[in-house]
């Protein structure tokens, strides 16, 4: 049976091409949430063809598995896949791509319960730099000022999402800059960004030799800045909050020649201040649709033989 071997040459073309074309292509930084999107289904694509693989491998290797697989299905469906006829491949296959698939399983586990124990030391913190006054209760809008020397803001995630600024933030930002930081951040914890976060950091840590999925972390962590750059330039223009960020960075050293922790601000500003026309809503969600269907290839490829058994 040849079915498991083509579902993972076909995994492993996806892996290949995908983040090849979408690094060529001119629009990913036009349309970030696309590009997401975008990101989001060749990832799923190449789980799911590793996932098909590793589920007729086991319907190959063992009649209990198949007659599991295929239960209330045809004979002439069951005789399509020629289950029974597989040598030791099938039951390596199906062990080696469970096994990574379990080892997935327990790096996204870790991932979160790693966020989980920062989140919690994080508001621990939080609550005892800037307590909750008698009576006041923690809400989605609550905004938290702290004291500090060095201008920052960011949304601490979880259940509501707690804004926080720094009073050298406010000393630095004029007029609606603020809102802009303000609603970038929002932007992040509407979008559930940190899921995206956790799950590319996930398939990263775990299989650091697979260049799809330390692409995949690396695309994430810089769209979702760029998407929620956007959500705040809507709201209150793209200078605007490019003078947020500069004002917010301009002391970390990432406008000097060296090296910084946030080098993708400067081309975050000149984005903001020489951008490019976006693209038409037609080819927006022709994008999505084709994006859209990557995954549905590994579904056909899979249900052909039986199709073809029914047909």
């Amino acid at each position: 049976m040849i079915l498991p071997a083509v579902l993972l040459m076909l995994g492993v073309l996806t892996a290949a091409v995908g983040p090849r074309l979408l690094a060529r292509a001119d629009w990913p930084d036009r349309e970030p949430i696309v590009a997401l999107w975008a990101w989001q289904c060749v990832i799923a694509a190449v789980l799911l063809c590793c996932a098909l693989s590793m589920t007729f491998s086991a319907a190959a290797a063992w009649r209990a598995v198949g007659g599991h697989v295929f239960t209330g299905a045809p004979g002439a469906v069951v005789e399509a896949y020629t289950l029974g006829t597989a040598g030791l491949w099938a039951h390596v296959t199906a062990v080696a791509l469970a096994c990574g698939g379990l080892w997935s399983a327990a790096m996204l586990v870790r991932e979160i319960a790693r966020a989980r124990t920062r989140r919690r030391t994080r508001r621990a913190e939080l609550l005892r730099r800037a307590p909750l006054l008698p009576g006041e209760e923690t809400t989605s809008d609550r905004l938290v000022v702290l004291e500090g020397d060095r201008p920052d803001a960011w949304c601490l995630p979880g259940i509501p999402p707690q804004l926080v600024v720094t009073t050298a933030a406010l000393r630095r930002l004029k007029g609606r800059q603020l809102d802009a930081v303000l609603a970038h951040e929002r932007g992040h914890a509407q979008a559930r960004h940190d899921w995206l976060l956790h799950c590319s950091s996930a398939l990263a840590e775990g299989f650091p030799q697979v260049p799809v999925f330390s692409a995949f972390r690396d695309e994430m962590h810089r769209l979702v800045e760029l998407a929620a750059d956007d959500t705040a330039s809507r709201r209150f223009g793209r200078l605007t909050t490019a003078l947020a960020l500069v004002e917010l960075n301009e002391d970390r050293g990432v406008f000097g020649p060296g090296p910084a922790s946030r080098a993708d601000v400067p081309a975050r500003v000149h984005r903001l201040l020489a951008p490019r026309d976006r693209l038409t809503p037609g080819r927006r969600l022709r994008l999505t649709a084709v994006a859209s269907l990557v995954p549905v290839v590994p579904l056909l490829v899979a249900f052909l033989p039986g199709l073809r058994a029914l047909g």
